[in-house]
């Protein structure tokens, strides 16, 4: 196998680029508070099946909340999930990792 610049899929961001304050005494547990691959919102179908499948059923909107996800509503079809998702709030929890 060749060299990689980082390890994992192309398509996913790199956890490499997070600073880390060496004087701050919480700074390796907000680390762990990371949600996995930095997604602070996501969705999934209501009934189950990949997330691409059947575009016009509803979806179960989900947040981070610091510790894992929980239920933040639901969207009508993947459109609206996918807005949602992407809506850029002033109180998002990204803000405290950046």
């Amino acid at each position: 196998m060749g060299r990689h610049s980082r390890p994992g899929p192309p398509n996913q961001p790199s956890r490499a680029a997070m600073y880390i304050d060496a004087a701050d005494p919480l700074a390796a547990y907000n680390k762990r508070r990371r949600p996995p691959l930095d997604i602070h919102r996501r969705h999934r179908p209501l009934h189950g099946g990949g997330g691409h499948l059947r575009p016009d059923e509803p979806r179960a909107l989900e947040q981070w909340n610091g510790f894992s996800y929980e239920p933040a509503g639901t969207a009508a079809n993947l459109s609206e999930a996918q807005r949602w998702v992407n809506e850029q709030t002033s109180g998002d929890a990204s803000a405290e990792y950046g």
